[in-house]
């Protein structure tokens, strides 16, 4: 299975859009769908402390992601709270969050207490930056990216580890350590740097002459599911 680089995951996402015309909306829902059920597979509610769940949300389509994971993890007794600080006037995103409100879920613009996560939720969601983030991480999410470093809680990764080089992975020995991974169409370089990790592939929607031409030698779904356990 092949490892795409930044261009190379850039070029993809392109030519999904612009060749085979998937729209924006129709891959974020299947990313966060896929992403929610990889997150029911890794794990049961009744297993981690609290089946609460935080996620934290990027202004990007990774953060897209996140706000339909959430929708989604609510149907599988998951209790999501979204922590989602920078908005945006498209009206793809807007939906979502109306969309998440509207099923009773929390969408805060106030970064949480450490404290108050580690009492209150027994996992967390990382959408916050895609395979398009270059560090340094921004002075605005700071805060939040201090959460994630100090927790104790399993962190679900999605496509990116928050703060890693795309292609190098973690930069300092405060970048975060995920728990799980969820790769999103063919995982990125820094994938290989996981440590101790559970490593999952989701978004089924991959056309074969896309895989072909990238050589991604993608591993085979197992029936209707939505993912791939990797490791």
């Amino acid at each position: 299975m092949k490892y795409l680089n930044q261009q190379e995951a850039i070029s993809v996402d392109e030519e999904l859009f612009n060749e085979y015309k998937f729209s924006v909306d129709q891959l974020m829902e299947l990313a966060g769908l896929s992403c929610a059920h990889a997150i029911a597979d890794a794990y049961n509610p009744d297993s981690l402390r609290s089946n609460k769940v935080l996620i934290c949300c990027g202004p990007g389509n990774n953060g897209g992601d996140g706000l339909v994971a959430a929708r989604h993890l609510s149907l599988m007794s998951f209790v999501p709270y979204v922590y989602y600080p920078k908005r945006t006037d498209k009206e793809l995103f807007k939906n979502l969050q109306h969309q998440a409100e509207s099923m009773g879920i929390t969408v805060s613009v106030d970064c949480p207490a450490g404290e108050w996560v580690e009492a209150e939720f027994g996992l967390i969601v990382d959408a916050l930056f895609g395979f398009s983030f270059k560090p340094p991480v921004r002075e605005s999410f700071r805060p939040i990216m201090e959460v994630l470093q100090k927790t104790k809680l399993p962190i679900v990764s999605v496509d990116i580890p928050s703060g890693w080089d795309v292609e190098l992975g973690p930069q300092t020995d405060f970048d975060i350590k995920p728990d799980c991974l969820i790769s999103l169409t063919a995982p990125k370089l820094c994938a290989k740097h996981l440590v101790n990790a559970k490593h999952y592939l989701g978004g089924r929607f991959v056309p074969g002459k896309l895989e072909e031409k990238y050589a991604m030698n993608l591993p085979a779904y197992k029936g209707r599911d939505l993912f791939v356990r990797l490791c």
